[in-house]
C-alpha cells in the first residue's frame, strides 16, 4: 500500500490531497503527472516512457530551451480531475515530456541557479530605476538547467521593455521572459507576516484571488480606515470576505438600520449592531454618538411596529410590562491593562482601635481577648499575660 502520496506538505500552498492515493490500480489510470515549481506554479507532463514514479520525486522536465527541475505532487487517476479543474485541455495544450528522475549533476546545476535569483532580482531592479520605466521587479526565477529567467514585475500602465529585455540579455547571459503580476500576486510570492500573527494566506494557502469591496466591512461593522482595511499589498484585505455570507445571512432577520425610533423621549437614530449578540445601539444624535441605547433586535421590531400603528413607547429600553431589560455592559478593551485592575476585588477591613489601659472599654477588651481562642507568637505572649495581669490557664 503506497501511503507516501498521501503526506500534505502543509508549506506548499499548491500541494492537493490526493485520497486515492493508497489505492494502487488508480495510479496506473494515467501517464499525466502533476509537478510543481519553486511553489508558485505547477503544470501536467506526460510521462511517454513510464517512468515509477510517486509523489515527492524530483524529474527533470521538457522546457523551453532545454529542461526545467520540479517536484511530482500528484499521479493516478486524480490528476485528470485537477487538469479539467485547471482548463488544462492536452488536446489544445502542448503537453511536455518527463526526461528522467533528477541525477545529482541536474541538482547540482538547479541550486547553482536558484542562488543566482536574489542577486540577480536586485541587479535588474537597478537596469530598470535607470533606464527610468515604470515597473518594479517582484521577484526572479531561473530555470532548473540555468537557461531561462523569469521576471515578475508589477506595472500600473503598459511598459515598453523590449529594450530591457536586451539589457537583461547581455548582462545576465541567459533567455528572459517576463511576467506581469498583480499585488496581491507579489505579496504571495514575496510572504511575509500579517496583522493577525500568522502567514500571509496568499503565501500559505491561497491560489486564486476574489475582488473585495468596501462592502464587506460594512456588513461586519468594521471601521471603514484604509489603514486598517488594507493588507501588505495595499490593496483590501482578503480575510474580509471569509466570513462575509455568514454575516449576509444573519443580517437578514435583522430590522433596517435606516428606520428612526420614535418614543416619547425623543428620536433614536441606528449607530452600531453587534450581530452575534443580536444587539442594535442607538444615539439620539444622527452623527455623533449620543445618549447610546443597547437594545435587542426583538425590541426593535417591536418598537418598530408599535410606530407604524402610531404608537410610542416611553423608553427605547425596557418592555411595556415594566420589565427590566438586562443591560449590556461592553467589555472595556483599552482599560483592562490598568494598573488599578487588582484593586476591585480587594476587600478592605479597618484596623481595630487600639484602647490603652485606663480608658474606657479596656476591661471588656481584655475579657474578649481571654475568652478568644487565639494563639501568640512566643515573645509577645508572655509579654501580654504580664502586662495585662492575665493568668495563664
Amino acid at each position: 500500500m503506497n501511503l507516501r502520496g498521501c503526506l500534505k506538505n502543509s508549506n506548499k500552498k499548491l500541494g492537493s490531497f490526493d485520497w486515492l492515493c493508497d489505492i494502487s490500480e488508480t495510479q496506473k489510470d494515467t501517464d499525466y503527472i502533476e509537478v510543481q515549481f519553486k511553489n508558485t506554479r505547477k503544470s501536467y507532463y506526460l510521462n511517454s516512457t513510464h517512468i515509477p514514479l510517486q509523489k515527492g520525486d524530483i524529474v527533470a522536465v521538457e522546457s523551453s530551451p532545454g529542461h526545467d527541475i520540479g517536484e511530482v505532487t500528484m499521479t493516478g487517476r486524480l490528476v485528470l480531475q485537477q487538469m479539467a479543474k485547471n482548463n488544462f485541455n492536452p488536446e489544445k495544450i502542448e503537453v511536455r515530456r518527463v526526461y528522467r528522475k533528477a541525477k545529482e549533476t541536474d541538482i547540482e546545476k538547479f541550486n547553482l541557479a536558484k542562488s543566482k535569483e536574489q542577486q540577480t532580482m536586485i541587479k535588474a531592479r537597478k537596469i530598470a530605476e535607470d533606464m527610468k520605466l515604470e515597473m518594479k521587479i517582484g521577484d526572479v526565477e531561473y530555470q532548473g538547467d540555468g537557461g531561462k529567467a523569469i521576471f515578475y514585475y508589477i506595472a500600473d500602465e503598459r511598459v515598453d521593455f523590449r529594450q530591457l529585455i536586451k539589457v537583461f540579455a547581455e548582462t545576465f547571459r541567459t533567455k528572459i521572459e517576463m511576467k506581469q503580476i498583480g499585488a496581491r500576486q507579489e505579496a504571495g510570492r514575496i510572504g511575509g507576516i500579517g496583522p493577525c500573527g500568522r502567514q500571509l494566506c496568499c503565501s500559505s494557502w491561497m491560489t486564486g484571488f476574489n475582488s473585495v469591496s468596501t462592502g464587506a466591512a460594512r456588513y461586519q461593522d468594521i471601521s471603514l480606515n484604509p489603514q486598517k482595511l488594507a493588507g501588505q499589498c495595499s490593496k483590501l484585505k482578503c480575510c474580509m470576505n471569509y466570513e462575509l455570507d455568514t454575516y449576509i445571512e444573519a443580517l437578514k432577520d435583522f430590522p433596517s438600520s435606516e428606520i428612526a425610533l420614535e418614543t416619547l423621549e425623543n428620536t433614536y437614530y441606528h449607530c452600531k449592531t453587534d450581530v452575534f449578540k443580536r444587539l442594535m445601539t442607538y444615539s439620539t444624535d444622527k452623527i455623533n454618538a449620543v445618549n447610546l441605547v443597547t437594545i435587542s433586535v426583538e425590541r426593535v421590531k417591536e418598537i418598530i411596529s408599535m410606530n407604524k400603528n402610531g404608537e410610542k413607547p416611553t423608553k427605547l429600553s425596557g418592555s411595556e410590562n415594566n420589565k427590566k431589560e438586562e443591560l449590556v455592559d461592553y467589555e472595556n478593551v483599552v482599560g483592562q491593562d490598568s494598573v488599578t485592575r487588582f484593586d476591585k476585588n480587594k476587600i478592605h477591613q479597618e484596623k481595630p482601635k487600639l484602647i490603652k489601659r485606663g480608658e474606657e472599654g479596656y476591661d471588656t477588651a481584655v475579657e474578649n481577648v481571654q475568652k478568644r481562642p487565639r494563639k501568640y507568637p512566643p515573645r509577645a505572649k508572655a509579654s501580654f499575660y504580664k502586662n495585662n495581669n492575665i493568668e495563664k490557664n
